[in-house]
């Protein structure tokens, strides 16, 4: 018996919930669970259908493709782990707790490689018996470093790639390659504190709450679809060191939190945005 996700997104209509399934039924597939949403300002239908039989995929989407409305998108996805390439610069703390979360089976991927622009994180990699990959920037111009990291991703030929504090913008062509395939991790002072050391910033502004986005990475910078986001709450006795960590604590949950939902086939991205069934 075999386990598949079917995911469904369609311009809404009624009846499509019954549909949907007495297709499955006739397939003698088992719903194990089943999610949906109507999006009535978009006029917009999603489902999530985990499903268990044995599956003939071509006739199943052939006979969902004859009954749902035109314009519909439907993937029928095998349940198993995901596998992912991990950018990091220095910072490990978002590293740190991926590795962690996989190695104790709180994340259900695999984890292909890791690359990073410094060494620094290379003995932590290590630890996990986890390829790690130096590519440096320097000396080499944006162009030539990102075909050499492409490379070593595309080696791989990875699900995701995930951007672990991964401090360098992505030029458009790199984006390009992986369509809604690169999931960033950044702080929620955007667009308020911009630039360097942004809890310091925030710290001497006073502020309150301190959050975490992550988000599909598009062209548009830190704006692409948000899949998590979370915030903790700071006070006046905290100092700049104090947010950061608090910081470091909230964007490490949100990233992995954001992985554990696109992994398992939990988020669908329209437009700008998403719709996650958590």
């Amino acid at each position: 018996m075999e386990k598949k996700i079917l995911l469904t997104d369609c311009p809404d209509a009624k009846g499509l919930i019954a549909k949907i399934t007495n297709i499955c039924y006739k397939h003698q597939l088992n719903i194990i669970k089943n999610d949906e949403f109507v999006d009535h300002e978009q006029g917009r239908f999603f489902m999530r259908t985990e499903l268990e039989g044995r599956f003939n995929d071509e006739t199943l989407l052939a006979d969902l493709d004859d009954t749902l409305p035109q314009g519909a998108e439907r993937r029928l996805v095998k349940a198993e782990n995901k596998r992912i390439v991990i950018l990091v610069t220095k910072e490990a703390h978002c590293l740190g707790d991926i590795l962690m979360k996989r190695y104790a089976g709180a994340l259900n991927l695999e984890i292909a490689a890791v690359i990073g622009n410094y060494d620094t994180l290379a003995e932590l990699t290590g630890k996990f018996d986890i390829p790690f990959h130096t590519v440096s920037h320097d000396g080499v111009d944006r162009a030539e470093h990102e075909r050499q990291v492409r490379a070593i991703i595309d080696s791989y030929a990875p699900d995701y790639v995930v951007l672990a504090k991964y401090m360098r913008v992505l030029t458009p062509d790199f984006v390009k390659a992986y369509p809604r395939k690169i999931i960033n991790i950044h702080h929620s002072f955007l667009p308020a504190f911009i630039g360097a050391r942004p809890y310091l910033q925030a710290f001497n502004r006073g502020v309150k709450i301190i959050g975490a986005t992550a988000h599909f990475v598009t062209d548009d910078l830190d704006e692409g679809p948000i899949i998590e986001q979370d915030v903790t709450h700071v006070d006046h006795t905290f100092t700049a060191d104090d947010m950061a960590k608090a910081g470091r604590d909230v964007e490490k949950s949100v990233l992995s939190r954001a992985l554990g939902l696109v992994l398992a086939e939990r988020v669908f991205v329209h437009g700008n945005k998403t719709v996650v069934f958590k």
